[in-house]
């Protein structure tokens, strides 16, 4: 069976160059979700160190930053490595500035604030055709990674993000029970969550989703279960 593309992000290695540490933890606490190998600097000079060391498969980097800036950076690295992917993050926007980026050979560029979603799109986008498109969940049931949609019979469910997102994470923990602290850690980000208020968001999905495919798993959390019923 094909690997879909979460899947296949696992084997890849990822640099995360950040200045501030609260959006640096959010972002390598997010990547670890989809790489096994997450790497981190708060600097274009460690990073840069970083990257000689480990030859991370794809980076992901602000660009102001102190000692030595992202661009500085990447630049240093295009010098011998037009292969590694590299993602930039930017609070601009100006057409300019954005031909500059792409003067430097960058595969994608993420404007701020950085959220999960944009995130993960920004990472696809970026891999190209070298990642498939489809999460399957069952025959009739698929996720389009690239269009951030839930198919059934070729048709759109109509799903909210938080929705999605829960998706995407039970399927990645599919052989495992996804626990409600993972729940509250990559849903609820720094909010709290109540177990009512999971309880009625599981409630709430159950009635969009045209099959049964969340199982609880008692005092520990929910797996993925399809019901052929």
């Amino acid at each position: 069976m094909d690997e879909t593309k979460l899947e296949q992000l696992k084997k890849y290695t990822i640099l995360c160059v950040e200045d501030e540490d609260g959006i640096r933890k959010r972002l390598v606490n997010t990547l670890k979700y989809y790489f096994d190998d997450v790497l981190e600097s708060s600097n274009g000079d460690d990073g840069y160190d970083l990257y000689q060391e480990y030859k991370p498969d794809i980076i992901i980097s602000d660009i102001e930053m102190p000692k030595k800036n992202g661009i500085d950076m990447i630049e240093n690295i295009r010098i011998n490595d037009l292969k590694t992917i590299v993602i930039m993050l930017t609070a601009y926007s100006s057409e300019e500035y954005l031909l500059k980026l792409i003067n430097l050979n960058i595969n994608h560029y993420i404007l701020k604030p950085v959220n999960s979603e944009n995130l993960l799109n920004g990472i696809i986008k970026a891999f190209g055709d070298k990642l498939d498109k489809n999460i399957v969940f069952d025959e009739d049931l698929y996720f389009n990674i690239k269009e951030h949609e839930l198919y059934f019979k070729g048709k759109v469910v109509t799903l909210r993000k938080r929705d999605k997102d829960f998706l995407l994470l039970l399927h990645k923990n599919k052989t495992n029970v996804l626990t409600y602290s993972q729940i509250e850690d990559y849903l609820w980000r720094d909010k709290s969550m109540s177990m009512s208020a999971l309880k009625t968001f599981i409630k709430e999905l159950r009635q969009r989703l045209p099959i049964e495919m969340i199982s609880n798993v008692p005092q520990v959390g929910y797996r993925l279960e399809i019901s052929k019923s």
